[in-house]
C-alpha cells in the first residue's frame, strides 16, 4: 500500500545518515512532508536538494532544547503542522568500562540519547495536540533491553528511552498521542565506526562491512539495514499503528532470541558441558 503516511508532516532527528536516512526516504516515498534535522549540514543540504518540494534541511544539536523547540515550530510554519516526530538522533558515546566512565561523558550520552527525547517528545505536544493527535517515535536499542549489546551508559540510556515512552504515552493518551520505542539489533550504521573513533567516512565503511557479514550472528541471516526499522516507523506513523502506545517493538533479526544454540544446530550447548552423555540425543 503507498500513501500511508500522505499528506502528513513528519520530523526526523539524526536524518541524514543511517536509520534516520533511511527512514526519511521511506516516508516521503509513502507520502510524507518531512523536516530531517542534523548536524551533518552538507548531507542535509543533498537530501533537501534530493527531495524539493517533500523535505526542508534544519541544523539542530538535539541536545539544545531551543534548537530542538525551533525545529517543531519551523516544520509547523512551513508545513502547516506536525503530526509526527521519530526522535532519532543518538551516538554510542564512550566504550569504557564502568569503572573507567567519565562523569562528564556519562552526562553527555545521557544528554543526547535521553533528554533530547524529552525535549522533542515536550515540544511535539502542542503541534501534535492541534492537529487533533499524532505519533511519536523513540530509537530504543535491544541494548536497553538486555545487557552485553552496547557500553553501560549507551544501555542504560536506552533502557531510559523505553520506559521514557512508557510513561509519556500514559500522560498523552488523552490528547490522543502515540508514543512507542523501536529497539533496533545490528543495523548497518556508522554508529559502531563513530564509537570507535573512526572519522564519518572509514565508519560508513565499517557499516558496509556489516552489511556483508553481520548475517553469521543471527537467525535471520542477513545484517539489519535501516530501512527495516523505517518500516517499523512508518507502521508506528500510520493508521496501522493507531492501537499501539506505551509499547517497544524489537527489530534485531532475532538476535536477542536465545543463544546461538538455541537457533544454530552447530554450536555447542552449554546444557552438554554439564550433563555430557546423559542427555538424549535430538530425533527427527
Amino acid at each position: 500500500m503507498v500513501g500511508r503516511v500522505k499528506g502528513k508532516v513528519i520530523v526526523v532527528t539524526g536524518a541524514a545518515s543511517g536509520i534516520g536516512l533511511g527512514t526519511v526516504e521511506r516516508l516521503i516515498e509513502e507520502g510524507a512532508f518531512v523536516l530531517a534535522a542534523d548536524i551533518q549540514d552538507e548531507k542535509g543540504a543533498n537530501l533537501e536538494a534530493r527531495f524539493k518540494d517533500k523535505l526542508i534541511y534544519r541544523h539542530c544539536d538535539v541536545t539544545d532544547e531551543a534548537q530542538v523547540k525551533a525545529i517543531l515550530d519551523q516544520a509547523a510554519d512551513h508545513f502547516g503542522g506536525v503530526d509526527g516526530l521519530f526522535n532519532n538522533a543518538g551516538s554510542a558515546g564512550v566504550m569504557s568500562p564502568l569503572e573507567e566512565v567519565e562523569s562528564k561523558d556519562w552526562k553527555a550520552i545521557f544528554d543526547i540519547l535521553v533528554t533530547s527525547v524529552f525535549y522533542g517528545t515536550k515540544h511535539a505536544v502542542p503541534h501534535l495536540t492541534k492537529r487533533g493527535g499524532g505519533a511519536i517515535v523513540n530509537t530504543a536499542s535491544i541494548a536497553g533491553l538486555e545487557a552485553g549489546w552496547g557500553p553501560i551508559a549507551y544501555s542504560t540510556a536506552k533502557a531510559a528511552v523505553i520506559h521514557f515512552s512508557k510513561v509519556a504515552a500514559a500522560q498523552l493518551c488523552a490528547k490522543n498521542i502515540r508514543v512507542n520505542a523501536i529497539c533496533p539489533g545490528l543495523i548497518a550504521t556508522s554508529i559502531f565506526g563513530t564509537a570507535l573513533g573512526m572519522p564519518r567516512e572509514q565508519a560508513d565503511q565499517l557499516a558496509a562491512l556489516i552489511a556483508h557479514q553481520g548475517g553469521t550472528a543471527q537467525p535471520i541471516g542477513r545484517a539489519g539495514q535501516p530501512s527495516d526499522i523505517a518500516e517499523a516507523v512508518l507502521m508506528f506513523m500510520s493508521d496501522a499503528g493507531s492501537f499501539m502506545t506505551g509499547t517497544h517493538l524489537v527489530v534485531d533479526g532475532g538476535i536477542t532470541i536465545g543463544p546461538r544454540h538455541a537457533w544454530d544446530p552447530a554450536a555447542p550447548s552449554p546444557m552438554a558441558s554439564i550433563f555430557g552423555d546423559a542427555l538424549p540425543t535430538p530425533q527427527g
